[in-house]
């Protein structure tokens, strides 16, 4: 993309990894899910530059710190780490795998996953996240899975590059969740995300989508005044510099799943994009008499419908072969 888009026009990044064979896939099989905590709270910075603030942040009876380390804190794009990590779980999770806060990753499938480019440069730039994800440090007493937490963790325990290629670019890692974020998992404590969420270039739309996803949801709207959208967010802009930001947010109008307007009293008005449903793939008979062959015993019309809800779940992504898509995903179901 070149030049820079004026009001109106679509200012998401790039789809770096267009993948017309959406199931076949593994690693879009988990959809983008977020834990409710860091959504409903500012945990991440929005700067685009080294921040090393401590934090602050207080509502309603949560308390939340947030202590850098000489690296920075971890930024709202380094969140895409912990994202894929959640997905990944929970997919687990739901299909009845035994899952533990201990992952191994291949870089090249998380960066695919998060629209980032496989460059040897995006390959350095994870690696800095993955320190500034393990050396920023949370005091809160949000309560997770049940359980109130008044103590001090990372957003990662830890992470370490498992093995590299010959060219010198980290091919796999592990990683070691916070306790704190893993019973928010096992808790089911998250929320699926728009998959363009990734296509969103600055961290204030991503921050302000995820304020809506948590807080309108599929409710008819939401309406919060300027001053606490501010505070919710973290953004440390004046209030009349984040007003006009999101004046910008509003003439652009791209945020995924949302539309956003301003309302008399200095107020945002959030509501969810009324959007018709999309007509599911239409299968051949071959091919259901094909997935009944790879599933012995399975309801082939059931599997028919869930493969449907995912694939509507996951954005009604177009597939040049549906059928092909179809069988690869059942293919993994046996």
């Amino acid at each position: 993309m070149t030049g820079i888009p004026g009001p109106g026009a679509s200012a998401l990044g790039p789809l770096h990894h267009p993948t017309p064979d959406f199931f076949v896939c593994d690693i879009f099989d988990a959809a983008p899910k977020d834990d409710l905590a860091s959504m409903e709270h500012p945990m991440f910075s929005l700067a685009t530059r080294p921040d090393r603030r401590i934090l602050r942040y207080a509502h309603n009876g949560t308390e939340i710190e947030v202590t850098p380390s000489v690296k920075g804190l971890a930024t709202i794009h380094d969140k895409d780490i912990l994202i894929y990590c959640i997905s990944q779980l929970m997919a687990a999770v739901n299909a009845g795998r035994a899952v533990s806060r201990h992952l191994h990753l291949t870089a090249h499938d998380l960066l695919v996953a998060t629209n980032r480019e496989t460059s040897g440069d995006a390959y350095r730039r994870l690696r800095e996240a993955f320190e500034r994800l393990a050396g920023t440090r949370i005091t809160t007493n949000y309560e997770t899975g049940g359980e109130e937490v008044t103590s001090g963790f990372g957003l990662i325990e830890s992470w370490r590059i498992v093995r590299k290629t010959r060219g010198g670019r980290m091919a796999s890692v592990s990683v070691t969740l916070s306790d704190w974020l893993y019973r928010a998992v096992l808790a089911k404590s998250v929320l699926t995300l728009s998959r363009d969420y990734f296509r969103l270039r600055k961290p204030l739309e991503r921050r302000i989508y995820e304020l809506a996803r948590k807080h309108c949801g599929r409710q008819p709207e939401w309406r919060v005044s300027v001053e606490v959208l501010l505070k919710k967010s973290g953004s440390a802009s004046p209030r009349r510099v984040f007003r006009a930001k999101l004046r910008d947010m509003i003439a652009a109008d791209h945020l995924p799943d949302y539309h956003l307007a301003e309302a008399p009293g200095d107020v945002i008005r959030i509501t969810p994009r009324r959007l018709r449903a999309p007509r599911p793939p239409v299968l051949a008979p071959e091919t259901l008499e094909a997935a009944r062959a790879l599933v012995p015993g399975a309801d082939i019309y059931a599997l028919q419908a869930e493969w449907q809800g995912v694939w509507a779940a996951t954005g009604a992504p177009r597939l040049t072969d549906p059928d092909r898509a179809f069988l690869g995903w059942a293919r993994k179901r046996r």
